[in-house]
């Protein structure tokens, strides 16, 4: 994904992330003065950092047409984070004492009067109301209207190698409306956008693995292959499937029954029912029920080609059969977003609060941490917090390259994944051996080199680092208290004496060269469609597997909902309930070998022998205790049953 949002917080409380006007000194963003404009009052955050006198390429045409969205903060946006705060901490006289999302609409949702405000306030600057829903007034009109409206000019910025609108100042409401309004986003055009998060090309076209596999790990032995680390290595897996997966994480009896999960991308793949009953047959998952998988999607599409909405088809099936592989008696529901665009992702996550669709959510999709804008970051807390409230928590892929300096040059985390409010999900390279048998994991990380024209040796050996699980320290958002006490302080002030969010909270399987078996429609060469399978990994993988086990340790509590889960994850760390992911479990180093077809599909373009170390993971480091690779740790056996009711 490529999204675009920025954390806005305040202080290192959860509490005092809203209202989020406090936030503009903790981003060192300009934040308009009183004596600037008299009787407004600022939207922190509403200047893109790239939107700089030296990119400033002159006014907009009053003209030219902006589309906008006006945030409500509710009547009572303090005190929203402050509830979502109590009814998450396992310390709180509130815990788990949530409300219907009909109370947390008449409690925290804007008022009529509120709503009423801020459209008399828009139309009077000469905007046209285009929507108004629970959370935001959508707006249209000229820059010239919308300078009015927000009391900045918009003038025109150089990023990278385009030009894009912007505020050349802070933007700022009137005092009348300053208690309704909690941000506006739209003022720029930048791209605002997601991408998934997978480790092999989008199954638009066919992809295929080619053999030798292993069946479980160490199965088959690559004995004609050059040693690596001393020793001859195994093939990787052909994929581990439901029965593998579940004994590694300590399902036990539990198969989510009764828990309903939800997971949202964009668009929607035509073949999703009948891809993840066909995979369910072959790979002994229990069968879908009627109703068990259910899809809410919008009346229509946008973006479809500058989002490669076909390349979104395989992160939906990946999620909804691991879920279900994992969680095979779990109510599903997909919601589909109408683009990749952040407009659309947050609706689709807002259709989840407000009809309460389920009590866990998976997301893999994110951005890197130096595309947000504090705008939409607002958008999205708010959102969380509301889910938080509810008894709703929220997962997100923790990125896949790493530490993001080979990807982008700078090291950094990726977002939504960053926010304080979700479970970020880390990746681990996972080894289940003979009769299911959990044996280790390390910190997912690659390292590849090929096979020599000799066949002899590894060129170049360990090789380049090709991707591994999204981690680190980031440099907006505040360390929430959940951290205080089991993040080592040379993580969270790695970016300031003050502490930061460090990514991520808890991991699963992600390397795809130890991933999952997914089964998908896909078209062939031939112009044909049909269903087939293949192997595929990525922090895409490790989230809906965590969704699934959380899943299950819902299930372990009675049904009673786990809400925003870290500062229980936090709770349960150093205990049984966590294997504790090094990137050296064995005393020498791991590797196996991968034989792949060069077009993807068959042995007609020739094949590609590798060898992938693993534990390999840029900067980023698995280690004892709590890391920035895996966090807490992987689910272990005591995982689930720690959430028993005695």
């Amino acid at each position: 994904m490529r999204s675009n949002r920025a954390a806005l917080r305040a202080s290192v409380s959860l509490a005092a992330t809203l209202p989020m006007l406090a936030g503009a000194l903790a981003l060192g963003i300009p934040a308009a003065s009183a004596a600037d404009n008299p009787h407004r009052d600022a939207l922190a955050g509403t200047k893109p950092a790239w939107a700089t006198a030296k990119a400033d390429k002159g006014a907009t045409a009053d003209s030219a047409q902006v589309s906008a969205r006006v945030y409500l903060a509710g009547r009572d946006a303090a005190g929203l984070a402050d509830y979502a705060r109590a009814v998450s901490d396992p310390s709180s006289p509130q815990y788990g004492k949530y409300l219907s999302a009909r109370q947390t609409q008449a409690r925290f949702g804007a008022t009529a009067a509120q709503v009423a405000a801020v459209k008399s306030w828009l139309t009077s600057a000469g905007l046209k109301v285009t929507s108004v829903t629970a959370h935001y007034v959508s707006v249209s009109g000229d820059v010239a209207a919308a300078e009015k409206a927000f009391g900045t000019q918009l003038h025109n910025f150089a990023k990278g190698s385009a030009t894009y609108r912007a505020p050349a100042a802070t933007a700022s409401v009137p005092d009348s409306v300053r208690d309704a309004v909690l941000t506006v986003t739209g003022l720029d055009n930048a791209p605002h956008k997601a991408s998934h998060k997978d480790q092999l090309p989008p199954p638009d076209a066919v992809f295929r693995n080619s053999g030798p596999f292993s069946s479980y790990y160490g199965s088959n032995t690559a004995s004609t292959l050059p040693d690596a680390y001393g020793q001859k290595i195994p093939y990787a897996v052909r994929g581990y499937t439901g029965k593998q997966l579940r004994a590694a994480y300590g399902a036990g009896t539990y198969t989510g029954k009764g828990v309903r999960v939800a997971i949202t991308d964009a668009y929607a793949s035509p073949t999703l029912a009948y891809d993840v009953a066909t995979y369910a047959g072959k790979h002994g998952d229990a069968r879908w029920s009627t109703g068990q998988l259910r899809q809410v999607l919008p009346k229509n599409y946008t973006k479809t080609e500058e989002c490669g909405a076909a390349g979104w088809y395989g992160e939906e099936t990946l999620d909804v059969e691991a879920v279900h592989a994992v969680a095979p008696a779990a109510q599903i529901t997909y919601v589909g977003a109408a683009s990749c665009y952040d407009d659309d992702l947050l609706d689709s996550l807002s259709k989840v609060v407000d009809g309460h669709l389920a009590d866990i959510v998976s997301n893999s999709w994110g951005d890197i941490e130096a595309n947000q804008t504090p705008d939409l970051a607002a958008a999205y807390d708010q959102v969380f917090q509301f889910g938080a409230v509810e008894g709703i928590g929220f997962y997100f892929s923790s990125g896949d390259n790493g530490d993001e300096v080979a990807n982008t040059g700078t090291k950094q985390v990726d977002t939504p994944a960053n926010s304080a409010w979700v479970t970020a999900v880390g990746g681990t390279s996972l080894a289940v051996g003979k009769g299911d048998k959990y044996l280790f994991e390390t910190g997912w990380g690659t390292e590849k080199a090929a096979l020599s024209a000799d066949g002899k040796s590894w060129v170049g050996f360990p090789g380049a680092f090709t991707s591994g699980a999204g981690g680190g320290t980031s440099r907006t958002v505040a360390q929430p208290y959940y951290q205080k006490g089991v993040v080592p302080d040379a993580l969270a002030k790695a970016n300031g004496a003050a502490g930061n969010r460090v990514v991520p909270d808890i991991a699963a399987i992600a390397d795809p060269n130890t991933g999952f078996l997914v089964g998908q429609t896909q078209t062939f060469p031939d112009g044909t469609q049909r269903y087939d399978e293949y192997r595929i990994g990525g922090t895409s993988l490790a989230a809906p597997v965590i969704a699934g086990v959380q899943a299950l340790a819902q299930e372990a509590q009675g049904g009673k909902a786990l809400g925003f889960a870290n500062p229980e994850i936090y709770a349960r760390y150093g205990s049984k309930a966590y294997h504790d992911v090094t990137d050296n479990p064995t005393g020498h180093g791991l590797a196996v070998a991968r034989v792949d077809f060069v077009n993807g599909l068959d042995a007609s373009g020739g094949l590609s022998t590798s060898v992938r170390s693993l534990g390999k993971d840029s900067s980023l480091s698995a280690v004892q205790g709590y890391d920035d690779v895996t966090g807490v740790g992987s689910p272990a056996f005591g995982y689930v049953q720690s959430y028993r009711r005695h």
